[in-house]
């Protein structure tokens, strides 16, 4: 029954995230290689800064890593296991300016093909891997981790519990965890949707902050500095909802979340700006340590 339960909870977010595939009859990867053809770029010799509008689907982008990153302080040559890391960005941002050793993995397979084709395109692939996996049940040895890296997914994993219990089987003694997180806000006012991860409330298992911390410190994690970061998000959130709102007018754009999500992101967007005004969603950073 377990079994039964992750595959269903693997369909559901393949099925979210990969949504486009079954109208369009062509895979993430054949349409995203298409678009930065149509841009004029090489899709097999890509920039970290023209692959950035897709390779980091959470709020604040790259500037939210290195936020994180700063937090953190990362050292050269750690193991890193970034969890939820959809195509890679946060991966490749370790690897390259921190000089990490990172696996990514995702339970999206589409995610961890294209993440693997834009680490092949940027260089990366020789610093960076990818496992389509479950976040619960990967298949990494014990103490395979200095360092645990999650972004923007807890909130889509019902079984946070199996998840913590993972994350200390696989750190090291002494090892952190490094979360940037959506979390459910005062506002007891149902969300709007939908949202970039959660088209229905089904699907979406956002907690509260004390919740979240009251798991993580039962799971053996002890917190070294929180912050909520909801202002810095919502700024980010609001400017590139302006953005997003006139994207179809340009010429070729380099590709971005819509060729992901398709024209519903940019109501996601907008939705999850409002969320995050009228204090329904929250956004923490912070580093944990395991006692």
């Amino acid at each position: 029954m377990t079994d039964q339960i992750h595959d269903h909870d693997a369909r559901v977010l393949n099925d979210h995230y990969d949504a486009l595939a079954t109208g369009s009859g062509q895979s993430l990867v054949v349409r995203l290689r298409a678009a930065f053809r149509d841009a004029g770029r090489d899709p097999e010799r890509l920039t970290l800064d023209e692959v950035a509008g897709i390779d980091q689907l959470h709020l604040g982008g790259r500037a939210a890593s290195r936020s994180l990153l700063a937090l953190g302080e990362l050292l050269p040559d750690q193991r890193v296991l970034d969890v939820g890391c959809g195509t890679g960005g946060a991966s490749r941002l370790l690897a390259e300016e921190a000089g990490c050793e990172v696996v990514g993995v995702d339970i999206t397979r589409a995610f961890i093909e294209v993440a693997e084709w834009l680490s092949a395109a940027t260089g990366l692939a020789s610093r960076t891997r990818f496992l389509c996996a479950d976040a619960a049940r990967t298949p990494l040895p014990d103490r395979a981790c200095d360092v645990i890296w999650c972004q923007h997914a807890l909130m889509n994993m019902p079984d946070v519990a199996g998840v913590l219990a993972e994350w200390r089987r696989l750190l090291v003694p002494g090892g952190r965890v490094l979360l940037h997180e959506v979390v459910a806000g005062d506002n007891p006012e149902p969300l709007v949707l939908p949202v970039p991860w959660a088209r229905t409330a089904a699907t979406s298992h956002l907690q509260g902050r004390e919740a979240l911390q009251a798991r993580l410190e039962e799971a053996g994690f002890v917190p070294v500095c929180v912050r909520d970061v909801t202002e810095t998000a919502l700024a980010w959130r609001q400017k590139h909802a302006r953005r997003e709102s006139g994207e179809r007018s340009a010429s070729a754009p380099l590709p971005g979340p819509t060729l992901i999500f398709g024209d519903e992101f940019v109501e996601m967007g907008r939705n999850l700006r409002d969320n995050l005004a009228a204090g329904r969603v929250r956004i923490l950073e912070g580093v944990w340590h395991l006692a």
